[in-house]
């Protein structure tokens, strides 16, 4: 199960960014767990959408405590940001990522308990939930995410989304973060996005309030609607379950690198 949870290509990857044991110059203790099998049950949480305490401790040979707290370890110490990052190089690297037209949107989740970055979501009757944030280039590899609370303006996102894109690799040239054009729904339909979108050189296709039909831009954005049906995929999702908005982050991220990493094994 450890090797099918995580391919020799993304643990490659990932012993790229994890941070090295801490040494015990006075020596005893326990036995660290290695790090390929607590990967493998973060993923196995990531993906089944079980809980710490459910983890099946018999496949993973360690408990679900000990892959909570090296989770959250590795969660302070941006590892998830981390490999991200290298394969999203490795995709620009190879030219899968296509920046002709890249599209952001959002989706809400409901709030198990209440925590950072949750609010109540006005299309769930006032329920305590959070925003998952999404640009995704033309083929619908997700490129920046983010999260804010359920009532937080989808507005309010562009601009921090646009400026979260790293500089990733290109097969020619140098590092590319900025997309040729940007398509919104009418939630990003203001003067100062289009502005300052324009300011950097991105030509952008919102919707306009009260003027265009939804459906029109519905042939561009049907990307990144499936891209958020793939995130879907990692179960853990499907709720937010954390109180911590760092560990909620960390599992969009966990599932963001799951989808590109699928494209990047192809």
């Amino acid at each position: 199960m450890v090797e099918r949870l995580v391919p020799d290509e993304l643990w490659e990857l990932f012993q790229r960014v994890v941070p090295e044991a801490p040494s015990r110059p006075q020596g005893g203790g326990r036995r660290r767990h290695g790090d390929r099998e607590v990967l493998a049950a973060i993923m196995f949480v990531a993906t089944s959408g079980c809980t710490w305490q459910q983890l099946p401790s018999a496949s993973f040979g360690l408990s679900g405590a000990t892959a909570h707290r090296r989770f959250s370890e590795w969660t302070k110490a941006r590892v998830w940001a981390k490999l991200y990052r290298l394969v999203l190089d490795d995709l620009g690297a190879r030219g899968d990522l296509d920046w002709s037209r890249c599209a952001i949107d959002s989706v809400n989740m409901r709030a198990m308990k209440k925590g950072d970055l949750t609010g109540p979501n006005p299309v769930d009757r006032g329920k305590y939930g959070s925003k998952i944030h999404l640009i995704t280039e033309r083929t619908g590899l997700p490129i920046s995410v983010g999260i804010s609370a359920a009532n937080v303006h989808d507005s309010q996102a562009l601009i921090p989304l646009v400026k979260g894109i790293p500089p990733i690799r290109s097969r020619r040239g140098p590092r590319r973060r900025k997309p040729g054009k940007l398509h919104g729904d009418k939630g990003y339909d203001y003067s100062h996005l289009r502005r300052w979108l324009r300011e950097r050189g991105i030509t952008h296709r919102i919707a306009r309030r009260g003027v265009e039909s939804s459906q029109r831009l519905g042939r561009h954005r049907w990307t990144i609607e499936r891209t958020m049906a793939w995130l879907a995929g990692c179960r853990r999702l499907h709720r937010r379950y954390e109180r911590k908005a760092d560990h909620f982050l960390a599992f969009t991220t966990i599932a963001c690198v799951l989808v590109c990493h699928r494209r990047l094994a192809c």
